[in-house]
C-alpha cells in the first residue's frame, strides 16, 4: 500500500519505519524547516522523506503555520496528481490535517488524522479558535485515530462523531529504549527521582517538587524546557528554582533543560524512579521500555500505560503529599522497584512494540481502502 504522511513537525518517522518493515510504501511530507535540507531523503528504513517549501524556513508554533497550509495543500496536490500518488493520507497534528483534507478530496483518497493532543488542553490564546478547525477537521476526514480513551473522550466532547474513531496506543522503540547501555553518572547513595516535560505550570512539577518534602535524602532531576544555556531566562524555569527554595528542596533539585532525544536512554537508566505526569505519556513508556518503574496521578492518559500496583503506582490527581509517600516506599524498597522494572518492561514491550501499532494502524488504512472516501465538507478548503 502507498501511504503518505503530512506531519508538522517531521516526528513519524518511528511509525513509518515499521509500517515500511511490513512492506508498505510510506512517504512522510513535512514543511522545509532547513533551506539546505535535500527535497527528497531516503532513509535507512526505505521511507522516503519529502521536505515542501511552505511557509518560514524557521521552525514556528503550529498556530502560526495555519496561513501556509493552502499552500503545502497545493503543492501535495500537484505532486499526487502528477507522480506518485498514496492509496491513503495519514496526517499528524492540527495543521497537517488541514493541508491534506484539501489535497485528498481532490483526488478521492482517503485521509486519517491524528491530533496527538488537542487545542482544547494547551495553554494558547488560539484555544477556542482551535478547536473549532479540530471539531470540523475530525467530521471532514475518513477515520481520526486516538493514542488513548482519554483523548476520545476529549474528541467526542468537542463533537467528533464516536463512530469515526479508532484507538490505536502510541509506540516506543524498545531497540533504543533498553535496560542495557550507558547512564548518567549519578550519586550512588542517593536515590534518583526523574521527570520529563515542558516547564509549564499543567505538566505538574509544582507538585512534584513539593512532594520532595516527603523523600528525604532523594534528589528529583527534570528534563525539559529550553536548551541548558538559556535556563536562567526562562520564566517556567525560574518558577521552579524559585518553588524549590520555598519548599527547601533546592539542594536536591536539579533542573537539565533540554535532551536530545538520542541522550534519553542513558537518563532514564540513571533514574530509580520516573514521576510521570498524565501528558507525558510517552515518556513513561520510554521509561518503562528501560525498566524504570512509574509513580504519578491517576488520572487522563496514564491510567492506562500504567498498571497500579504492577508497572507502578498511581496516587490521587493534585496531592503532593501521596505523590511523595508513593515516591518514597518506592525508592526504599528495592525488591518492589525490582518487580515493578520486570513488569513494566514486559508491558512496554508486549503492549507498546512499534510492530504492534504499524500492524494496528495498517488495519486502518486497509479498512479505508476498500470503500471509497467520502466526500468531505468545504470546511478545511475554507480554513486554509
Amino acid at each position: 500500500m502507498h501511504i503518505a504522511m503530512i506531519s508538522e513537525p517531521a516526528d513519524v518517522a518511528d511509525l513509518a519505519a515499521a509500517l515500511a518493515e511490513q512492506g508498505h510504501d510510506v512517504r512522510i511530507y513535512t514543511r522545509r524547516d532547513d533551506p539546505d535540507v535535500a527535497e527528497v531523503v531516503i532513509t535507512p528504513s526505505g521511507v522516503h522523506v519529502v521536505h515542501i517549501e511552505a511557509g518560514p524556513v524557521r521552525p514556528v508554533p503550529s498556530d502560526l503555520l495555519l496561513p501556509y497550509m493552502g499552500e503545502l495543500a497545493r503543492i501535495l496536490g500537484e505532486q499526487w496528481r502528477d507522480g506518485w500518488a498514496p492509496d491513503v493520507v495519514h496526517a499528524h497534528f492540527w495543521t497537517s490535517g488541514l493541508a491534506a483534507v484539501t489535497a485528498a478530496k481532490q483526488l478521492n483518497i482517503p485521509v486519517v488524522q491524528s491530533f496527538h493532543e488537542l487545542g482544547e488542553s494547551e495553554e494558547t490564546a488560539q484555544g477556542p479558535s482551535r478547536t473549532g478547525y479540530e471539531r470540523a477537521l475530525g467530521r471532514a476526514v475518513d477515520r481520526v485515530v486516538a493514542q488513548t480513551q482519554e483523548e476520545m473522550r476529549g474528541l467526542v466532547r468537542i463533537g467528533v462523531p464516536r463512530a469515526r474513531l479508532t484507538v490505536v496506543p502510541p509506540g516506543v522503540d524498545s531497540e533504543r529504549f533498553t535496560p542495557d547501555g550507558p547512564a548518567v553518572q549519578r550519586d550512588p547513595e542517593r536515590p534518583r527521582i526523574l521527570s520529563v516535560g515542558k516547564l509549564v505550570e499543567r505538566k505538574g512539577f509544582g507538585d512534584v517538587i513539593q512532594a520532595m518534602r516527603y523523600v528525604p535524602g532523594a534528589e528529583v532531576v527534570v528534563i525539559g524546557g529550553p536548551p541548558p544555556e538559556q535556563l536562567q531566562a526562562d520564566p517556567g524555569a525560574r518558577l521552579l528554582r524559585s518553588m524549590a527554595e520555598q519548599f527547601k528542596v533546592a539542594d536536591r533539585f536539579r533542573l537539565v533543560g533540554s535532551v536530545p532525544q538520542r541522550d534519553m536512554p542513558s537518563w532514564y537508566r540513571s533514574a530509580d524512579v520516573l514521576v510521570a505526569t498524565p501528558w507525558e505519556e510517552q515518556a513513561a513508556l520510554e521509561a518503562m521500555a528501560c525498566g524504570v518503574p512509574i509513580v504519578g496521578p491517576a488520572s487522563g492518559a496514564l491510567t492506562e500505560t500504567v498498571v497500579d500496583g504492577l508497572t507502578g503506582d498511581l496516587v490521587p490527581a493534585r496531592d503532593p503529599r501521596a505523590l511523595g509517600s508513593a515516591m518514597r516506599r518506592l525508592v526504599n524498597d528495592k525488591v518492589r522497584r525490582f518487580t515493578y522494572a520486570t513488569a513494566a518492561l514486559d508491558r512496554a514491550r508486549q503492549a507498546y512494540s512499534w510492530r504492534r501499532v504499524a500492524s494496528q494502524i495498517g488495519s486502518v488504512y486497509t479498512s479505508l481502502r476498500r470503500t471509497p472516501a467520502v466526500s468531505t465538507p468545504a470546511v478545511a478548503e475554507d480554513a486554509v
